[in-house]
């Protein structure tokens, strides 16, 4: 509606730009029409449509370009990291012949074309998307990861919350982000690297090579799961030791409430909470002196 109407004090928007997954953001995935509404909206509205698939593309989500899955056409796409093919330095932007305002020589600079990354890009392309082949390789090695991170979600119960991202782009969500940071901090120390992302580092997200057969992922989720089951049973053991102090704790309150109404008196310094009747033949309240030892 802001759009819409011209006295909204809003601006007309040059362009949005958008991942189809945060890749940093938590792996939040963009529902399908909700794309669709917005490429509608921005040509309604002549705001250019600008997809960033610096992580989401090259695959990572199962196909080439991560918005295909839409059928939308994006004005702007900027791709990155896999596009090389060999881990080179690479990076394009994609963009409607109709925007390509650059004169000849214009757009030129000291770092501007790796030479090797050109070559190993070309030969990533004709290899792996000449057909279906590596598409179809891609949808069932997201599957098998899936399914072995929901797995691990009904397992480990309430300290996951939930699964997110698509295709080879996926993470779990820890409810406890100092447990996810442990989860990295573990898995590092048994060979295996791994990242957070999310706005409280709060999810472990999977981002393994595209081409990472199903024996090898297994290896590393066998890993992943070891030490999701070794953090979470260290936090147990360290709540096993604060039920007692929370029911001695308790207990004082307890204990501080009746004395509110002059029926006992209540003394932490020891280590049982000490109780004593009053004696006293008034009933006023009397004083609460509650001490401890630190």
């Amino acid at each position: 509606r802001l759009l819409d109407d011209p006295s909204s004090g809003l601006d007309k928007p040059a362009a949005v730009i958008l991942e189809t997954v945060q890749g940093e953001g938590g792996l939040n995935v963009a529902r399908i029409e909700w794309l669709k509404r917005l490429r509608a909206l921005c040509t309604k509205h002549e705001i250019l449509l600008i997809i960033d698939d610096i992580q989401a593309g090259c695959g990572r989500t199962g196909t080439f370009f991560s918005f295909e899955p839409a059928g939308i056409k994006p004005d702007i796409v900027t791709l990155s990291k896999s596009l090389s093919g060999y881990g080179l330095p690479f990076s394009i932007v994609l963009m409607d012949r109709a925007l390509d305002q650059w004169q000849p020589g214009e757009h030129n600079g000291t770092f501007r074309g790796n030479n090797h990354a050109f070559v190993t890009a070309t030969a990533m392309l004709e290899h792996y998307w000449r057909g279906t082949a590596f598409t179809d390789q891609l949808a069932a090695t997201s599957e098998h990861l899936a399914a072995r991170l929901r797995a691990m979600r009904d397992q480990f119960g309430p300290a996951l919350a939930a699964v997110r991202g698509r295709g080879l782009m996926q993470g779990i969500e820890f409810t406890d982000p100092e447990q996810a940071k442990a989860v990295v901090t573990h898995a590092f120390e048994l060979g295996l690297i791994i990242e957070r992302c999310g706005p409280h580092d709060e999810v472990v997200k999977c981002m393994m090579p595209i081409t990472i057969t199903t024996l090898e992922l297994d290896e590393g989720l066998d890993i992943l799961q070891r030490c999701i089951q070794d953090v979470l049973a260290n936090a147990k053991l360290s709540d096993d030791h604060k039920p007692k102090q929370a029911f001695k704790h308790t207990r004082i309150r307890k204990l501080q409430s009746k004395a509110q109404d002059g029926i006992v008196h209540v003394n932490s310094h020891a280590d049982n909470g000490s109780v004593a009747a009053p004696n006293r033949s008034d009933k006023k309240p009397l004083p609460i002196v509650l001490r401890s030892r630190g």
